[in-house]
């Protein structure tokens, strides 16, 4: 007499919300996900950002141009040096400024060391949540190569403050070429055992083939950038596309996928690498050609003097103080200037009134962009593949919510 009952309690299915951070370990930062789970498959999700919203774009607009760099390198602090120089080949654009092709290629090198590191992070890190510790350390011993040769440069290593508005600082010394030369030799080895860990294992390939997979309109409609839309097929890459800092003058390739799933991401990033490395060593070549010393473009008005002037020389210190409280004249104008960042084209919007500040100012962050679509990404799947998901976006969050 019961049995229809029993029946009808069976077919009734409850959901359960689950708050998928903002202190959860596999989020990677600050942002919340809340989640209506079925048993382990979501039902649907409502990201959550601003945890750690730090009003860098407003703070910016109160501070003069050169004082704005130490904001930038604190948004994608995986790969800082590359915000610094977006930043400053921006402020450049709205002045005119030509930098020699020394400082183009010397910027070049640091920007796609800062690329390596960025990725090899990311997919580091999408071993260790698919269940895999050692690659993770493979590379990250490398990472530290990198921050040594940061540290030889300007003496920071995380969040750089590197270069200026129209070149370097000082020029790299011997060390430092020692240093970048050192480690172009030994990474790809490296590189290439992290490889033989991952791409070919039967584990990682079923929990990230077919993961996840975006078509490429979809990416396009959602304004992706960067790695995650090259592994949809689309061959936008800011550095082929739109060339700055000289990177018309190399010869590389842009890595695509077909499936746009994890799998493809990770892949697409690890080709990235040795294009990096390729693009690194083209670079040392062509420095050897030019002349040596040149570290930043002929603008006293705009570049800082060096410090042992500013010490002993009373011009030196005056013009120091102009240029770094803003009292340089500017054009009123609005420039937009994009780099390839670690994740995607990462841009600087910048309105300028004459001022000593920029009258507006928005960045282009490509992890805010990329993060769009996670919920809508993840509907349907399963808790432990939306994970592997998150880890395949690389979302940064101080990118995320600056």
């Amino acid at each position: 007499m019961n049995e229809p009952a029993i029946i009808q309690n069976l077919d009734r299915r409850e959901t359960t919300t689950l708050n998928l951070g903002p202190t959860h370990p596999s989020t990677h930062g600050v942002f919340q996900n809340v989640l209506e789970m079925d048993g382990e498959r979501i039902v649907s999700g409502v990201s959550t950002i601003g945890y750690i919203h730090r009003a860098f774009e407003k703070i910016a607009e109160h501070r003069p141009f050169y004082q704005i760099t130490p904001l930038t390198d604190r948004m994608n602090y995986c790969s800082s040096p590359i915000n610094n120089m977006g930043w400053h080949m921006t402020v450049e654009k709205m002045l005119g400024i030509q930098t020699p092709k020394r400082v183009d290629y010397m910027r070049v090198i640091i920007m796609e060391l800062a690329r390596i590191s960025d990725h090899l992070v990311c997919n580091g890190i999408l071993g260790v949540d698919t269940g895999a510790y050692s690659g993770f350390l493979y590379l990250m011993e490398k990472r530290e190569h990198i921050y040594e040769i940061y540290e030889e440069i300007c003496g920071a290593r995380l969040t750089t403050n590197i270069g200026r508005i129209g070149g370097f600082e000082r020029d790299f010394n011997d060390i430092a070429f020692a240093k970048i030369k050192k480690f172009v030799k030994e990474y790809v080895p490296v590189l290439k055992e992290f490889e033989d860990l991952f791409t070919r294992s039967r584990i990682f390939m079923d929990r990230t083939i077919g993961v996840a997979a975006v078509d490429a309109q979809t990416a396009l409609d959602y304004s992706w950038t960067g790695p995650i839309l090259r592994a949809c097929g689309v061959d936008y890459d800011v550095r082929a596309n739109e060339p700055y800092s000289s990177y018309e003058d190399f010869d590389f390739d842009i890595p695509v996928g077909t499936q746009g799933d994890v799998y493809d991401r990770y892949m697409v990033r690890n080709e990235e690498m040795y294009q990096s490395i390729r693009i690194i060593e083209q670079a040392l070549d062509k420095i050897e050609k030019e002349p040596k010393g040149v570290f930043h473009a002929d603008v006293p008005d705009i570049y800082l003097p060096p410090k042992e002037e500013v010490y002993n020389n009373m011009e030196a210190l005056i013009y120091h103080f102009k240029i770094v409280m803003g009292e340089v004249d500017s054009p009123k104008t609005e420039v937009y200037h994009c780099v390839e960042g670690g994740n995607g084209e990462l841009g600087f919007y910048l309105v300028n009134d004459g001022g000593r500040s920029p009258y507006r100012l928005h960045f282009r962050r490509p992890s805010f962009i990329n993060y769009q679509m996670y919920a809508h990404m993840s509907s349907g799947m399963l808790l432990s593949d939306a994970i592997i998901n998150l880890s395949s976006l690389n979302v940064i969050a101080g990118e995320l919510d600056a």
